[in-house]
């Protein structure tokens, strides 16, 4: 086999490396800025959520609210957007540990749990998000193949933020369901169920098939 040799020149001429990006592959990022909603729509403004890839993945970073008392939402369309209604059943536990090690726990909150429900679902629970300037919530999703038309849409999160107490709480929350709907989901919004997201991020990703 031949040895290829490189210059200075050659590689500084390489325009692309024609490297894989893996299976995780971004697709959208939104940055709060005073936003009552975040949402992802298909088709619109670069949007994927179909069935290009059978898990999309969000990653909300830093997510702080412009005031006391909010709790991070999600909720599901079929209609692109026009709705935000979808059917859900979930379940939610969550674990805190006090920032002056006075308490502990882990606990399953049938409070915050859906049953064939339209509501949002809260991905905060038991605890609202701090609103000190040092203090916001950070996470993921899942949502699993979104576009069928055979089967409902399961979606997983894990949460965790600084929690609007005294002393806070390192909050950590979990949550679970399904979609009861075998129409594709093609938008998912995120919100504050009061205030607005004064700041933060949620990015997009599609991944896929190994």
């Amino acid at each position: 086999m031949a040895l290829v040799k490189y210059n200075n020149n050659s590689i500084s001429a390489v325009t692309s490396t024609a490297l894989s990006s893996g299976n995780l592959v971004p697709i959208k990022t939104l940055t709060a800025s005073s936003s009552s909603t975040l949402s992802f729509v298909h088709g619109s403004s670069d949007v994927v959520l179909d069935g290009t890839y059978p898990i999309y993945m969000f990653k909300f970073i830093n997510i702080h609210p412009s005031g006391a008392g909010s709790e991070f939402q999600v909720n599901f369309s079929t209609d692109s957007g026009s709705n935000y209604n979808v059917t859900k059943t979930t379940t939610a536990f969550y674990s805190y540990h006090a920032e002056d090690n006075s308490a502990t726990t882990l606990t399953y909150n049938s409070s915050e749990d859906l049953a064939q429900s339209t509501a949002f679902q809260n991905l905060t629970v038991a605890s609202q998000i701090g609103i000190d300037n040092d203090e916001s919530a950070s996470g993921q999703m899942y949502l699993f193949n979104p576009s069928s038309t055979t089967f409902v849409k399961h979606f997983m999160s894990e949460t965790n933020y600084a929690s609007n107490d005294t002393p806070p709480f390192s909050m950590n929350c979990y949550i679970a369901g399904y979609g009861n709907t075998t129409s594709s989901i093609n938008a998912v919004r995120f919100q504050l169920d009061t205030n607005n997201i004064q700041s933060g991020t949620i990015k997009l990703y599609g991944i896929k098939d190994s």
